[in-house]
C-alpha cells in the first residue's frame, strides 16, 4: 500500500524576486542611458544568475516524487511500525539538496511526567539528500507503539531550493496515514468459566423469564409449556407429564459509561488512568462477549478519528514553519456529542467497541451528570450501568443516585490508586446501595474484572 500527493509549492521569498527584477532592469537601464557596459554587462548576468537559480529551484521541487509505502492501520501494544517514504528524481538534472522530513504528532512523542512517549523513534525522520538523475532514496525509520491512541504519521515535508539561497520551496510529498494502537484486552483465563454468574443478575420488575441452569422442581405439565421444558425422566416414571420449574432472573449485559472529562481526570494522572479505564472497559467487553451477553458503550470523550476528519491539516504552505504546524494534529475540539454503541452481541461489535476505545481521548465537553441525562435514552434498560471513572463530584453523585431511583441496574468502577480517594467516593454510593469497585492499577484490572462478573 501506497500513498502519494502532488501539492503546489510555494516560495518564502516573493517579495525578494520582485526586488531583485527591478533592481536588475534599474541596473540595465542605467547602463544603457549612460554607455557604460559594465553596468549592462553586470545585469546581464545578474539576470541569468537569477534565471538560472529560479529555474534549479521550481525544477528540484516539481521533479521530485514521495511515495509512502504503508503497512496496518492497527496494531497492537508493542508493535513495531516500519515507515519508509521513496523519493525519487524525475528530472535529468540533479538535485544538489532537498530536506525531507516526516512528521509525527509532538504530544505522541515526547515524554510526560509519569510515562513514556507513545510513540518511539528508531531512526532519523529528517534527512537531507541529493539525487542524480532518475535516482532514488528512501527515508526509512521505526515506530514503536508503547501506548493505545489514534496516531497521525506525516505528511512528509519537502524542502529545496537554489544555490545562493534566493528562493526557497516547499511542498507536502505525501498524505500522512493514521495508525490505531488497540488498547490490552486483559483475559480472565485463571477463573473458572463453567461457575461465572452472568453479569446483571439482578431483581427486575419486568423481563423476567426462568433461568435454565437453576432448577426449583417439576410440576404438572400445563398447556403452553415449551418442549424443552419437559422433565423426561419424571413423565416416564409417572406416564404423566412433568415440566420443569425454574427460578426466575432477569440476566442483562452491561452498558459501560466511560467518564472523560478533564474536571473529574486530571492531568496529573495523565495518561496512566485513562488508559487504565480504558483496558478495564476493553477486557470487560471481552469478557461479555465469550458469556454471550450483550454490551454496550457511552462515553463523553471524544474520538480522535471524528476530530481529525473536522480539524484535518490545511493551510497555506509558504513557510516550513506553517507547513509543520498546518500538518501537525490538531488537539482541541469543542464538540459535545456522546459516543455511544448500542448494547448488542458478537465478534463485529467487540471489535469496534475496542477499536472506539483505543481512539478515545479526553475532552472538556460534556461533564458525567450531562452525559448520563443526554444518553439515558440510548441506554438499554436490560442492561447494568457499569460506569467507570476517577472521581465522583456532587452533580456525578446525583445522576447515578438519580438513574438507579428510576430502577436501572448500577455499578461503579473507581479508577483510583490512592485507598483514601476511592472511599471518598465509595462511601456515598455505597450508602444508596450502589455497588463499587476498585480499580487501583494494572494488575488490579483482571481482579475487578472478575468481581464484576461474578456480583
Amino acid at each position: 500500500m501506497s500513498s502519494t500527493t502532488a501539492v503546489q509549492s510555494h516560495s518564502d521569498s516573493p517579495k525578494l524576486s520582485f526586488g531583485m527584477v527591478a533592481g536588475i532592469c534599474a541596473v540595465l537601464m542605467f547602463g544603457m542611458l549612460f554607455g557604460a557596459s559594465l553596468w549592462v554587462l553586470a545585469a546581464v548576468a545578474a539576470a541569468i544568475l537569477v534565471g538560472v537559480n529560479w529555474f534549479l529551484a521550481n525544477t528540484w521541487t516539481d521533479s521530485t516524487i514521495a511515495v509512502r509505502h504503508s503497512g496496518n492501520v492497527e496494531h497492537k501494544l508493542g508493535s513495531v511500525i516500519d515507515v519508509e517514504i521513496m523519493l525519487t528524481n524525475q528530472s535529468r538534472l540533479p538535485i544538489l539538496w532537498i530536506l525531507v522530513e516526516d512528521l509525527l504528532p509532538r504530544p505522541a512523542i515526547q515524554v510526560g511526567a509519569v510515562s513514556t512517549s507513545a510513540l518511539e523513534i528508531e531512526g532519523d525522520r529528517v534527512q537531507v539528500m541529493m539525487l542524480w538523475a532518475g535516482q532514488s532514496k528512501s527515508l526509512s525509520y521505526k515506530v514503536t507503539c508503547r501506548r493505545r491512541g489514534y496516531f497521525q504519521i506525516g505528511p512528509t515535508v519537502l524542502e529545496t531550493g537554489d544555490l545562493m539561497g534566493l528562493y526557497r520551496r516547499y511542498r507536502v510529498g505525501t498524505e500522512p496515514q493514521y495508525v490505531t494502537v488497540l488498547p490490552n484486552v486483559v483475559p480472565l483465563s485463571t477463573y473458572d468459566i463453567g461457575s461465572r454468574r452472568p453479569i446483571g443478575e439482578i431483581r427486575m420488575r419486568d423481563n423476567v423469564m426462568d433461568d435454565p441452569t437453576r432448577l426449583r422442581g417439576i410440576r404438572r405439565w400445563q398447556t403452553g409449556d415449551p418442549l424443552r421444558s419437559v422433565h423426561w425422566a419424571a413423565t416416564a416414571r409417572t406416564g404423566t407429564l412433568h415440566s420443569k420449574i425454574y427460578e426466575p432472573s432477569s440476566i442483562a449485559g452491561a452498558t459501560l459509561v466511560l467518564d472523560l472529562h478533564v474536571a473529574t481526570n486530571p492531568s496529573k494522572h495523565e495518561p496512566v488512568r485513562s488508559d487504565l479505564a480504558v483496558t478495564a472497559a476493553a477486557s470487560i467487553a471481552h469478557a461479555l462477549h465469550d458469556a454471550g451477553e450483550p454490551f454496550g458503550l457511552v462515553t463523553n470523550g471524544r474520538d480522535a478519528a471524528d476530530r481529525i476528519r473536522t480539524e484535518g491539516w490545511v493551510g497555506d504552505y509558504r513557510v516550513r514553519d506553517q507547513v509543520t504546524a498546518a500538518a501537525s494534529m490538531r488537539n482541541e475540539s469543542d464538540r459535545l456529542m456522546p459516543v455511544a454503541q448500542p448494547a448488542t452481541r458478537g465478534p463485529v461489535a467487540l471489535r469496534e467497541m475496542i477499536r472506539t476505545l483505543a481512539r478515545l481521548e479526553r475532552t472538556d465537553g460534556l461533564t458525567l451528570a450531562e452525559l448520563l441525562v443526554e444518553a439515558e435514552s440510548k441506554i438499554s434498560s436490560e442492561t447494568t450501568v457499569l460506569v467507570i471513572l476517577q472521581s465522583c463530584p456532587p452533580e456525578s453523585l446525583a445522576a447515578l443516585i438519580g438513574l438507579s431511583r428510576r430502577g436501572r441496574a448500577v455499578a461503579v468502577i473507581i479508577n483510583a490508586l490512592d485507598i483514601n480517594d476511592y472511599s471518598a467516593a465509595a462511601g456515598p454510593l455505597i450508602a444508596s446501595r450502589i455497588p463499587t469497585f476498585h480499580l487501583a492499577s494494572a494488575d488490579a484490572v483482571s481482579d475487578v474484572c472478575r468481581e464484576v462478573m461474578t456480583r
